[in-house]
């Protein structure tokens, strides 16, 4: 599918945006490690939680969906039944290394495998520590997908673990926090720095004895297996901040622009890039905070606005890690020098975010400088488009480069666009919601 963007309209109106990336994953998951029937409602319908509805169904875990209402049979972990073929995670590494934590702790064989984007993705790092836990579990050569999980007996408890992450990722953390739901004692985590804590907030509302607390080495979260059975999960997930990420950056670039978001989660650890563009300049309005479901959420008004250039390093690259491709294309529209460091993670997600993103902003005009682990944008205040845009398979990059076009001089196409509906489906409709004119085409 293409999509052709067309410039010169400004966006206005309010929206409701699809339930929270992350809080989907972790909510259809964590509800089958209770006991019992839970309710999501706002969940996000995707590709990605796709593969983790997928994944249930193949583990004899009964669901149903009723609208964007999830409901979950839970069974416990002593549920889990083994499936008959390969778990396929799909595109979706969150996916893979949740399920990972979860299937060892219910002691059941599994292959865990995905797509060829998928199998790119590092799996040691979780590799390594679930086998100091005592769980059976490889990759294949290169330390990627397919990973292989044989059985372990229920009467064998895992080893607790204590164990500082090379790197801050939730992902990691959330896998491990899992597997020490089977753990023979309370297992502790470290972390560089934080990175976001859903999991944490998601197993305290179930019944776990979950403790985070600071120690010389960084952020830790310290894990008691519980002696019950979790509590089935009642939740309203709220708007997805990083589908909100590509509406305020759109509204920022677009002469005229004034538009409100409804109910967006407002985590502190996902939000950094809400405060880097406030920084920048940009006129963003927090209304009406509240808490959903133990998460922080608030209504977000964003106006156009002329933004300068910010530098992003150290432990600020952890609380907006999913949004630099939309951050580059603010800091296209930016007047002055950005530049990112600490971000070499940014190489091993859907794509090599650092080199497809520089490339695809030269293409449109953007003086960047690509660095091992970032990047620098000279802003000029605009962005000339017109050029074919490639998303190089990354969702994220594809709904950014379509951003660029509703603010750029001339109309911008970006190619390989249904890659967009791993994430955030209604994207398209949404922005011609708000007045934007974009064509799609097969």
């Amino acid at each position: 599918m293409k999509l052709t963007i067309h410039s010169g309209r400004p966006l206005q109106g309010e929206v409701n945006l699809p339930g929270d990336k992350s809080l989907s994953h972790r909510a259809a998951l964590f509800a089958a490690l209770a006991n019992g029937e839970s309710l999501a409602e706002n969940f996000l319908v995707s590709g990605v939680t796709a593969a983790m509805l997928r994944a249930l169904t193949a583990m004899k875990i009964a669901w149903t969906l009723e609208g964007t209402t999830l409901i979950v049979h839970g069974p416990g972990l002593d549920g889990f039944q083994p499936a008959r073929e390969a778990l396929d995670c799909g595109n979706s590494a969150t996916t893979l290394r949740l399920l990972a934590g979860a299937v060892i702790a219910a002691g059941i064989p599994a292959v865990l495998d995905g797509s060829p984007g998928l199998r790119r993705r590092p799996m040691e790092r979780i590799v390594h520590p679930l086998q100091l836990m005592g769980a059976e579990i490889t990759a294949a050569d290169g330390g990627g997908a397919p990973l292989r999980l044989s059985e372990r007996s229920r009467s064998e408890p895992l080893k607790a673990l204590q164990y500082t992450l090379p790197v801050a990722s939730a992902q990691v953390k959330t896998c491990l926090m899992l597997a020490a739901l089977a753990g023979d004692g309370p297992s502790t985590l470290v972390e560089p720095s934080l990175s976001r804590n859903h999991s944490e907030r998601m197993l305290s509302s179930q019944g776990v004895e979950v403790r985070a607390f600071q120690t010389p080495g960084g952020p830790a979260v310290e894990i008691t297996p519980p002696d019950g059975h979790l509590a089935p999960l009642r939740m309203k997930i709220p708007g997805d901040f990083s589908a909100a990420a590509f509406l305020l950056v759109a509204a920022l670039a677009v002469p005229g622009s004034d538009i409100l978001l409804h109910h967006i989660g407002l985590n502190p650890t996902r939000t950094g890039l809400l405060s880097a563009l406030q920084e920048m300049g940009a006129d963003i309005a927090v209304l009406n905070s509240h808490e959903s479901s133990g998460e922080p959420a608030g209504d977000l008004r964003v106006r156009h606005s002329r933004l300068h250039g910010l530098t992003i390093s150290g432990s600020r690259v952890v609380d907006m890690i999913d949004e630099f491709p939309v951050f580059a294309v603010a800091a296209a529209f930016a007047e002055g020098r950005t530049e990112v460091s600490d971000a070499r993670e940014l190489r091993f997600k859907e794509s090599d975010r650092i080199s497809a993103l520089c490339a695809e902003l030269r293409a449109q005009g953007v003086a960047v400088t690509e660095k091992p682990d970032g990047f620098i944008i000279e802003g000029s205040g605009a962005v000339h488009g017109g050029a074919a845009a490639d998303p190089h398979g990354d969702h994220r990059l594809a709904m950014s480069l379509a951003v660029m076009g509703l603010g750029a001089s001339q109309s911008l196409a970006v190619q390989g666009a249904e890659i967009i509906g791993e994430s955030f489906p209604e994207f398209v409709g949404t922005l011609q919601s708000l007045g934007a004119r974009i064509e799609q085409t097969l």
